[in-house]
């Protein structure tokens, strides 16, 4: 059967089937990103070899609650079911618990199923199918309102470092005020978007590079450097820098504060508790990346003790061997003192 229509051109139900599924296509290709927003990309990023940062942010900042959820009821369960990965440079324990792993899957799956060309780097090195994965939204209303220009970036050029549970040490110890689960995006080796999550305090502090930061992180911007230089270190190496530290800035008084986390120590500059970060040894760039974008997005610095940016690109060695040091203020003056009093 066909069906004449005007100027005697007939069209057949097989041509009729044609028109309709040409302009289906048609449609589904022009609103893809209206059909997308609010869940889960279908026909966006998700099948490309490019990707927006807004995408990518979006996702860690619901990964990254997510895995903070099960990391809570692990402890708050004691079901850490703990192990021990071998001791550190310094000779402390390195425990891997549940909460550990099950935040990996969580953050490691939901990325690549999103996100299935993306470079990621984790802590954590168990393999897992993302059959089945339920992928994160790609639309993060508070992002959505800093959206300036995103042009899509090629998926070689990103990668995404994650610390599925910082301070896993403390986290065993029930110092709880010390955990979070972090993630990072780095185009080209730059932080240019980063996500720290303190799942005991159920906050979430986060920054995008030019655009804009979390409510949680809005007017802060460090401290007002006063009599006493507030310095926070690792717990582990109070006693050593404590020594450096001091030596350093004579006369001046100095406080050193031990915590546990990188990005615990990071959100204390940030906050103006502390005026500096500092770490002598060798640290891993999933711990010190989101830390890195945030303090780059609202003004403060992060360096090596050389004073170098840190590059994390995928194809790099993950260890930073040289020290770190992160400030809000006067980065370059603290960093010149700290690294001569190290190496003497």
């Amino acid at each position: 059967m066909a069906i004449r229509g005007p100027a005697g051109i007939s069209i057949s139900n097989t041509g009729i089937l044609l028109i309709c599924v040409c302009s289906l296509m048609l449609f589904i290709y022009t609103f893809r990103g209206s059909i997308s927003e609010g869940t889960s990309s279908i026909y966006g990023s998700k099948y490309d070899r490019e990707y927006k940062v807004s995408e990518v942010l979006s996702a860690a900042i619901y990964l990254t609650e997510k895995a903070g959820r099960l990391v809570r009821d692990i402890r708050e369960k004691d079901a850490l079911d703990e192990q021990s990965k071998g001791e550190t440079r310094e000779g402390v324990n390195d425990p891997l618990t549940e909460g550990d792993l099950q935040s990996h899957r969580i953050l490691v799956k939901g990325f690549k199923k999103a996100f299935p060309a993306l470079n990621l780097v984790s802590e954590e090195h168990e393999e897992e199918s993302v059959d089945g994965v339920i992928p994160p939204s790609l639309f993060h209303p508070d992002v959505q309102k800093l959206l300036k220009s995103d042009p899509s970036i090629s998926a070689e050029d990103i990668t995404v470092w994650v610390d599925p549970l910082d301070a896993t040490k403390e986290y065993t110890e029930r110092l709880t005020q010390y955990v979070t689960v972090m993630a990072c995006v780095a185009v080209k080796g730059v932080p240019v978007a980063g996500v720290i999550r303190k799942p005991f305090e159920d906050k979430t502090y986060w920054a995008w590079v030019g655009h804009g930061v979390s409510d949680t992180l809005r007017d802060m911007h460090g401290s007002s450097e006063g009599d006493t230089l507030e310095v926070i270190v690792s717990l582990s190496h109070k006693g050593e820098v404590e020594d450096v530290a001091q030596k350093a800035f004579a006369p001046r008084q100095v406080h050193i504060t031990g915590a546990g986390g990188a990005g615990y120590k990071t959100i204390e500059v940030v906050k103006g508790t502390e005026d500096v970060y500092v770490h002598t040894t060798l640290i891993k760039k999933w711990d010190i990346c989101a830390g890195d974008a945030i303090l780059r997005a609202i003004g403060g610095t992060q360096t090596d003790l050389r004073g170098d940016e840190i590059n994390y690109s995928h194809n790099l060695d993950p260890k930073n061997e040289h020290g770190l040091i992160a400030t809000m203020h006067n980065h370059e003056d603290y960093r010149k003192v700290l690294q001569a009093a190290a190496k003497s």
